[in-house]
């Protein structure tokens, strides 16, 4: 998070959709930006299409630090799909791949074993998007690059940012498109579990360029 860190990306059959391959191949979302302040402005009401693991921690953050739940959802589907032990190379760990020790530390979480407890970890990454929103006056799509690439590499009031950390911002867009249900097919708010969708694992990856290059070549 203070780098461009490994994320543990499970690829699933679920997520071999057009949308997604089009993010994959380095296309996340052009208008990254745009989309963020237009969810901001309509979407941030809206409830989640799925029940998603840890949904009573998820909750519990969005009280607290008055954030859209969709908005968490997808950061956490995008940096571990909801896995509570998954761990990058870059030493950051949990739902929501905090960062151990520097962030962690920063965020009041003092032992490493605490970031793998769900509502630990998920309150944590809460506050940390928290900071980061109100650092960058309510601009998501600068508060996600930086969640991602570190606040000392995004200036304030950036106009042009790394390609990577607007890859990243589209990236988790895409992710909220899915928390959201896609429109176009959205179901019943909550209606499904999130484990009962039929997801298999084929195989993960440490960096998300990789799978771009996985996926890219499937599709050749």
């Amino acid at each position: 998070m203070r780098r461009v860190k490994p994320v543990l990306l499970l690829f699933f059959l679920a997520v071999l959709q057009p949308s997604l391959s089009a993010a994959a191949k380095g296309d996340a979302d052009p208008n990254a930006a745009a989309a963020w302040k237009n969810y901001m402005r309509k979407d941030t009401t809206v409830a989640p299409a799925y029940r998603f693991p840890h949904a009573s921690c998820f909750k519990a953050a969005t009280a607290t630090y008055g954030l859209p739940e969709t908005l968490l959802l997808a950061v956490a589907r995008g940096e571990s799909d909801f896995e509570s032990n998954a761990r990058s190379r870059a030493n950051a760990h949990g739902v929501m791949q905090i960062q151990w020790p520097g962030t962690a530390k920063h965020l009041g979480v003092y032992r490493l074993s605490d970031l793998y407890d769900p509502c630990t970890n998920i309150d944590a990454g809460a506050r940390y998007l928290k900071e980061l929103v109100t650092e960058y006056n309510g601009n998501l799509h600068l508060a996600l690059a930086a969640y991602n690439y570190g606040p000392s590499r995004i200036p304030r009031n950036a106009v042009d940012i790394p390609d990577g950390a607007s890859w990243y911002s589209g990236y988790i867009f895409r992710h909220l498109n899915y928390i959201l249900g896609n429109r176009s097919n959205r179901r019943t708010p909550g209606e499904h579990l999130y484990s009962e969708l039929g997801r298999t694992t084929l195989v993960s990856f440490g960096e998300p360029y990789r799978a771009a290059a996985f996926v890219s070549g499937i599709e050749q």
